[in-house]
């Protein structure tokens, strides 16, 4: 008699423990599970690229950086160079005369653009 309350409890457990498992997985195979499932996956894939890309992109300013500054000590190129100064019309400092000083680098050819 024990023996078979034994073999009927353990196939009473088997048979719920089955059922549990396909009733999971038939509700993880529903249109909305496979489609909340995919969306997830997509957002991680989509960080995961995101990380790489910016990672990948201060890498490359950092090393462009250091390889310029051994350009610069190479070529004895100094840190902050001295600039000239900026172009200005004359009538602007001396009002007294409307002369004009042409700054523009466009050459007067107007057909150059044809």
């Amino acid at each position: 008699m024990f023996r078979r309350t034994f073999w009927f409890g353990t196939g009473v457990a088997a048979g719920v423990w089955a059922t549990t498992k396909v009733n999971r997985k038939l509700k993880q195979l529903t249109p909305e599970s496979l489609a909340a499932t995919a969306a997830n996956k997509a957002l991680e894939t989509g960080t995961r690229f995101k990380d790489r890309a910016v990672g990948f992109a201060l890498d490359v300013r950092d090393n462009m950086a250091r390889r310029e500054a051994e350009l610069e000590d190479a070529l004895g190129i100094q840190e902050d160079p001295e600039l000239p100064a900026p172009r200005r019309y004359a009538a602007i400092e001396n009002r007294t005369h409307t002369r004009y000083i042409e700054t523009t680098t466009y050459p007067n050819n107007r057909n150059e653009d044809h």
